[in-house]
């Protein structure tokens, strides 16, 4: 089974890719299936390519559930 991560943008690169950073981990990634990204938005990421833009709401959510399976 393969995961999509939320992650945060930190960086625009040339063309249509993006630094992004998850707990602490940065990660380079596509932007090319999404409209125009910034930095600060969040993107969920699979297998190094964005697929979704979230909203903050959203992006807390699912980074919350990442945390308690973590933990559990």
């Amino acid at each position: 089974m393969c995961l999509a991560v939320p992650v945060r943008v930190v960086e625009l690169l040339d063309g249509r890719m993006a630094v992004g950073e998850q707990c602490g981990v940065q990660v380079e990634f596509s932007t090319a299936l999404l409209g125009p990204v910034a930095v600060g938005d969040h993107v969920l990421v699979h297998t190094g390519i964005a697929i979704e833009t979230l909203d903050e709401e959203d992006a807390r959510a699912t980074l919350a559930a990442w945390s308690e399976l973590q933990e559990g």
